[in-house]
């Protein structure tokens, strides 16, 4: 596999986007998103979309340009719709006016509907936290195709439905937690098929209901289990009630329409912690809290204790100097693009 500098990949990505009809403030923010899932370590959410996103574009899934609308709106709250557009910047643009009225008036909440892929879902409470606001996010796929079963069925019924929630703090790196509801996000087995390795068991079911290790087994019929193994049911929970924030409460509902497109429903919040007790005060407890998990002594197997979020900025410093390994396939979809576009020499593919 290639490596790449992380620049050299946003400049690819954004100039492929462009090909496809992207403006050029479009492309910079899908192409920072989605290098950005790369440097974190979420391969399944970086350059390996991009060819994703560009097939989505010509099929008319994704509309580059598309109006940015809020159709109901309070003090506090945002509801809007994306109109089929890169939901990266549909949902940036949604997270900083929930921001800014979080600021005003100490919560604010916001619903979006109708926009593609948003990515990582990390990204927009980071945006949050790093402006001293606690941020929150819940996010499922609308009623395109399901891919995880409900605890105790084998069929799909729900999406994969991520949370996140990060915190402000004086950490070198952000202190957040972001998690699929499911056992394994479904772009990680995505990237496995891609690089032609298994899972592990306990990750997927294959269509007739059995434990599988092959990541093909998703497209052929199979599924994918909810977090917590035995106590699936938890994870199932969680996944329900994220189904409802992102689903039903914005006006997707829930289920499967086969003609449908990939639709990323979105419930985000922010808090201002300044509306509860001191900031300066609340971040510097965090850090003090951070240090003390860190200083538990290690379990057998294990050499230290990371506070949430840690290992992602730890890679990310790491893959900053070293690049990022980028998947054959990956590559050659990424040049084929580029010779389609006339691009290859500009970008030297």
């Amino acid at each position: 596999m290639p490596t790449v500098q992380a620049d050299r990949l946003k400049e690819i990505a954004a100039q492929l986007l462009m090909g496809a009809g992207a403006t050029e403030e479009e492309a910079a923010i899908v192409a920072r998103h989605s290098i950005g899932a790369n440097l974190a370590g979420h391969d399944s959410h970086g350059i390996i979309q991009i060819p994703t996103y560009i097939d989505r574009v010509k099929r008319g899934h994704i509309v580059p340009g598309a109006e940015y609308e809020v159709v109901r709106e309070s003090s506090t709250t945002t509801v809007v719709d994306g109109h089929w557009g890169y939901g990266y910047v549909v949902s940036e643009r949604a997270m900083k006016t929930t921001m800014a009225k979080a600021q005003e008036h100490g919560v604010a909440a916001a619903t979006v509907f109708r926009q593609s892929h948003v990515g990582r879902v990390a990204d927009y409470p980071i945006m949050a936290s790093s402006e001293g606001l606690i941020g929150m996010m819940t996010a499922d796929s609308g009623r395109s195709a399901k891919g995880v079963v409900p605890f105790g069925g084998r069929e799909a019924r729900l999406g994969t439905n991520p949370i996140c929630i990060s915190m402000p703090s004086n950490l070198e790196g952000p202190m957040f937690i972001d998690m699929a509801t499911s056992a394994v996000a479904a772009g990680k087995l995505g990237v496995a098929v891609a690089r032609g390795t298994s899972v592990p068991e306990g990750w997927i079911i294959d269509k007739d209901g059995n434990p599988s290790t092959d990541p093909s087994d998703l497209r052929n019929g199979g599924a994918v289990l909810p977090l917590g193994g035995a106590e699936g049911h938890k994870g199932y929970g969680l996944a329900v009630m994220i189904e409802i924030f992102s689903g039903i409460l914005t006006g997707l509902g829930f289920g499967h329409d086969p003609s449908g497109r990939h639709n990323d429903g979105c419930f985000m919040a922010a808090f201002k912690v300044d509306a509860f007790r001191d900031l300066a005060d609340f971040k510097k407890e965090v850090t003090e809290f951070a240090q003390y998990l860190k200083e538990t002594p290690t379990a057998k197997g294990f050499s230290e204790v990371f506070y949430p979020g840690e290992l992602e900025h730890l890679k990310e410093k790491r893959l900053l100097q070293e690049g990022i390994a980028v998947e054959d396939s990956t590559w050659d979809k990424l040049k084929a693009l580029a010779d389609e576009y006339g691009l290859a020499e500009k970008l030297a593919l």
